[in-house]
């Protein structure tokens, strides 16, 4: 963790990364890698106990989200046909929701599941704090961390994490923690869907968005092979959550 004198100087620069993960034995890593769409993964906890044992379960709560009612309730079941979980218990929609959750539908639920498939108490003994909702798609999984430790002590850890868990670990970014690790461009881009993100990236790099226009929606909509109303539902839909203050 970053901290500073009183004069704002930075004693200890810890290290932000973005890791690419996969490990064994995940429901969601299981269930995103059959449906569309994914999971947000927010928090996790254990129900109260007062025999002082270990909880053989923990509960978590969740966010599937899609671009579609069909593909959410698609990724819904291949959760429930998971034997490493419970049943999804749904919670009704937020009035109000947060307009940076990823997906054209979300759905909130809880979940219960054995600690023993988490990668979280691993990755924290080896020195990584996660610091952002994890997200989950196409069988892998996204997490934002803090390293503790001296930047020349991640490829070891990392290797320790993968050795304990038999996870597979990519580093995708790595910046110091005293300074901006991603910008908000960046984390307004983390909330659109992957087709969102297709598209809206498609359009500005053939120029949709200069003056005069160097492609029309009728050819954006031929280059991404949908129809020009499904691109502009996608387009418009990416353009309100990178727009909206």
């Amino acid at each position: 963790m970053a901290t500073t004198d009183s004069s704002g100087r930075g004693e200890r620069a810890g290290t932000r990364l973005t890791l690419d993960v996969w490990h064994p034995n995940c429901w969601a890593l299981e269930a995103t890698s059959k449906a569309d769409g994914g999971v947000l993964a927010h928090a996790v906890y254990n129900s109260p106990r007062t025999d002082g044992d270990v909880p053989n379960s923990v509960n978590g709560l969740f966010t599937a989200f899609a671009d579609t009612n069909e593909a959410v309730e698609n990724l819904l079941d291949a959760i429930r046909e998971s034997e490493r979980a419970g049943d999804p218990f749904e919670l009704q929609e937020r009035f109000g929701r947060a307009q940076d959750a990823p997906g054209n539908v979300v759905r909130e639920f809880f979940l219960e599941y054995d600690p023993a498939d988490m990668v979280c108490p691993t990755l924290l003994e080896h020195g990584f704090v996660h610091s952002a909702p994890v997200r989950i798609e196409d069988g892998r999984e996204e997490w934002q961390v803090c390293f503790v430790g001296e930047r020349t002590e991640i490829r070891a850890s990392l290797d320790a994490v993968e050795a304990d868990s038999g996870a597979e670990v990519t580093v995708e970014s790595m910046s110091s923690s005293g300074h901006a690790g991603r910008t908000p461009r960046e984390q307004r881009l983390d909330t659109l869907t992957t087709t969102q993100r297709e598209v809206y990236e498609h359009a500005r790099d053939v120029g949709y968005y200069e003056w005069p226009r160097e492609a029309s929606t009728r050819e954006l909509a031929d280059h991404m092979d949908v129809s020009k109303t499904t691109l502009l539902e996608h387009l418009r839909k990416a353009e309100s959550k990178l727009l909206d203050p």
